[in-house]
Formats: C-alpha cells, sequence, structure tokens
C-alpha cells in the first residue's frame, strides 16, 4: 500500500469515530447488561427495591475501592464506576493519537454530542448548558458576570458553601455590592419557615437571592421552587447552588424555576474528577459577562461562557457514559437507596443520649448526607477517631461530621460506622 493510499485509509478511518465513539464500549455495554438483567428482578417501588442487597451488590461490583477503609465521604468527589472510567482512558489514549488533528477538526462535534445528552438528563434546552470543571466554577461565573451595581442587593445564607460567599465578598470589595446575609435554623420546624426568613430579608435593593438546593455541610434540602416562585413574584432572580443535586435526587432543572444554576458531576452523578455543569435560562444569557473573555460568539450564545482554555475533552465525553450508568439504575431507585442507606445508620445511633443529627429526618428534607454530633468531643476529633480506631473515613464540618455513603457502601461499611460511633460516644 502506498504512502497515500495509507494515508487516505487512515483519514476515512477517523471520519467514522467521531461522535460514534459515544456509543457505549464492550466493557460498558456488558456492565449496563447486567444492570438491566438485575433491574428486572426489582419489586416496582423504589423503596422496596432500596432495601434489595443482592441487587446493590451488583451494582457495587462496578466500582473499585480500597480495601483499607470504609469510605462514607462522597460529598467531595463521588468514585466513577469502573465501566465509566475504562471509556474515559480509551478515550485519553484515542484523543492522543491524533492529538491537534482531533482538538482542531473532532472536539467541537463530540463535545456538543455530549452536551445534548447532558441537557436531555437534566431537562433543559442544549442551548441553555454548558460544561464546567465544577460548581465554584459556573457559579463564579454568573456571580462576577452579572451587571450588577453597587448598592444592588445579593441575598444569601451563611451557610452558603464557602467559594460562593468568597466569590460575592471579592465582588462586594472590589467594586461594590450590597451582601444582605441571613442565618437559617439546621432543623427548621417548617419548610415554610425557610421560604419567610427569605422573603423576610428582602429589602427595595435586593436583586438577586443565592440559594442552595442542598446544603453541603448538613444534606439538608431547602425548599428552591417556592423560594424561586416568592423570588420572581417581586422581580428577583435567583441563582442555584446545586452542587449535591444531580444524580442524587430525581429532578429536573425546570422542576426548580430557577433563572441560573451550578452543579458538580462528579459527585453524585459519578462522572469523571473535573466534570460541572452551568445552567442559565434562555433569555438571562445575553446578561452574563464570560468569567474569561470571549469576542467570537454573539452575547446570547451559551457556549460564550465555556471559554477556558485546552481542556481535556477526554473527560468531558465520558459523561454521557456516566448518565448511562445512572440512568440504568434509575433516578428514583438511586434516590432510595441514598436515602435508606442514611437511614440505616441514623436510626441505629440516634438513641444514644450523647449523639445527635444536625439534619431533618423526613424524607423530603434530606437525603443520602446526614452530620451527626457526640456531646462533649469535638467534629475533627469524631472524624480522627473512626478513621484512626475503625477505618471509616469521612469529614469534619462545623455542626459535625459529614457523612455521605455511596451506590459502593455496604452493610458492613455501615455497620462499621455505627459500631465506630456509638464506641466513641460510649
Amino acid at each position: 500500500m502506498s504512502q497515500s493510499t495509507s494515508r487516505r485509509v487512515f483519514l476515512r478511518s477517523l471520519a467514522g469515530v467521531s461522535v460514534a465513539w459515544l456509543a457505549p464500549g464492550a466493557a460498558e455495554r456488558g456492565a449496563l447488561a447486567d444492570v438491566k438483567r438485575a433491574v428486572e428482578t426489582l419489586p416496582p417501588d423504589p423503596a422496596d427495591a432500596a432495601r434489595d442487597e443482592l441487587f446493590w451488590s451488583q451494582i457495587r461490583a462496578a466500582y473499585r475501592q480500597s480495601p483499607l477503609f470504609s469510605n462514607m465521604e462522597s460529598g467531595f468527589y463521588s468514585p466513577t464506576p469502573e465501566p465509566v472510567l475504562e471509556t474515559m482512558c480509551d478515550g485519553a489514549r484515542r484523543i492522543n493519537e491524533t492529538p491537534s488533528f482531533y482538538m482542531r477538526r473532532r472536539q467541537d462535534e463530540e463535545r456538543a454530542a455530549v452536551r445534548r445528552e447532558l441537557a436531555r438528563f437534566v431537562g433543559v434546552g442544549h442551548d441553555e448548558i454548558v460544561v464546567t470543571r465544577n460548581t465554584t466554577e459556573s457559579l463564579n461565573t454568573v456571580i462576577h458576570g452579572l451587571e450588577l451595581g453597587p448598592d444592588d442587593g445579593v441575598l444569601y445564607c451563611g451557610r452558603e458553601y464557602s467559594s460562593m460567599r468568597e466569590a460575592l465578598e471579592q465582588r462586594a470589595e472590589r467594586y461594590g455590592l450590597n451582601l444582605q446575609k441571613i442565618d437559617l435554623p439546621y432543623l427548621p420546624g417548617d419548610p415554610d419557615a425557610i421560604v419567610k426568613a427569605y422573603a423576610d430579608a428582602i429589602t427595595p435593593a435586593t436583586k438577586v437571592i443565592l440559594v442552595s438546593h442542598v446544603i453541603y455541610l448538613t444534606g439538608q434540602i431547602l425548599p428552591v421552587r417556592a423560594i424561586c416562585d416568592m423570588a420572581h413574584a417581586r422581580g428577583i432572580e435567583v441563582i442555584c447552588d446545586a452542587a449535591h443535586s444531580i444524580g442524587h435526587l430525581e429532578f429536573k432543572i425546570p422542576d426548580l424555576d430557577c433563572d441560573y444554576l451550578g452543579s458538580s458531576l462528579h459527585k453524585w452523578l459519578g462522572a469523571p474528577l473535573g466534570n460541572g455543569l452551568l445552567y442559565v435560562r434562555k433569555n438571562k444569557i445575553p446578561k452574563v459577562w464570560p468569567l474569561l473573555g470571549d469576542s467570537a460568539l454573539p452575547k446570547d450564545d451559551i457556549r460564550k461562557l465555556e471559554h477556558l482554555g485546552t481542556l481535556p475533552v477526554h473527560n468531558q465525553l465520558a459523561i454521557a457514559h456516566a448518565i448511562r450508568f445512572h440512568e440504568s439504575i434509575g433516578s428514583a431507585r438511586k434516590e432510595a437507596r441514598l436515602r435508606h442507606l442514611k437511614d440505616s445508620w441514623t436510626q441505629r445511633v440516634i438513641e444514644h443520649p450523647r449523639v445527635g443529627l444536625a439534619t431533618p429526618t423526613e424524607p423530603e428534607r434530606s437525603c443520602a448526607i446526614a452530620t451527626v454530633t457526640v456531646d462533649g468531643i469535638d467534629s475533627h476529633e469524631v472524624a480522627r477517631r473512626l478513621y484512626d480506631e475503625h477505618r471509616v473515613f469521612t469529614v469534619a464540618v462545623p455542626q459535625g461530621v459529614r457523612i455521605a455513603p455511596n451506590l459502593h457502601a455496604t452493610k458492613s461499611d455501615v455497620d462499621r460506622l455505627v459500631e465506630g460511633l456509638l464506641a466513641i460516644a460510649g
């Protein structure tokens, strides 16, 4: 075969690789088929399915976790299922074979396909979202990109994520901004009281509300839709921090009716580390300046907000495969299982007189995450002893020790956590 003929064959092969690569590979097809067969044996009620340990042991087989400790801290970053991880590695090798050629001629098409799949999954238009690296990047883009004057008010709770509070504080220090901070009780008696707390704090200066869907410190689910309805009735926009929502709770973005939303896909969805999304309601896109300058795209094109330079594209492509793995289980089943994992340890420790919870226990107010306290012992000391003495990895927060198991958690992991907490409290 001549050199010119070899070159033509090579280029023809590249033409067929592009978006077709987003189809499941052999490892992923096998894993999805296994899950599908297992799902067929489950009871129809997600709450009943959540207790089927045989089924969930088959799901756990898709995760490779260290045997040296029990990982009960998925709030920072959740493990990626092995079939998705393998697909990402295959993508890295494929892109590496044709580096600049791929980046100049193929990446836009494949990234657009991922954006369409992600938009379908979260229930919005593909022209309303971009893929980012995390929630912090997404919400910084909005916080620094909105045209707000020094007297304009942004209302937020003191329990918002530190990076978001720091973004507001930096903008206020640099350009001026009217920061309106409120406090919320950890265990409110009524969700209406939360909405009222935001409503009562609104002033004529308030232009934007920043609110978390799930409070990262305690796992408390806030009534975001009711807050948005109240705010919109007063002409106020809402930014939603959904870092812990997507892949955790069964919902679509329009269910919240917020104007802007950021989330991290490497938390509960199980996409590879360094994936997030930014949603901007279509008619709001022209209002947001890019975090990094972009004059090539129209002001109403959401893609202007993802101008971040050269990216690890293989990482983003794996989002589509993470979505497929998630959907093979089912959002309702996954949410029910995560809530069952939380209930299976909280219900066993809460009766101890020295153990308390900083998280509501009602199903509609929390899911996988709960924060526990041991009376008289600092939370950092509790977290240290859980790991050093019982090989359970958690994280200390100001409100206690945050426990956040994911689908890879076993019954023995939960038992070990309970035994450790009761031993420390006892």
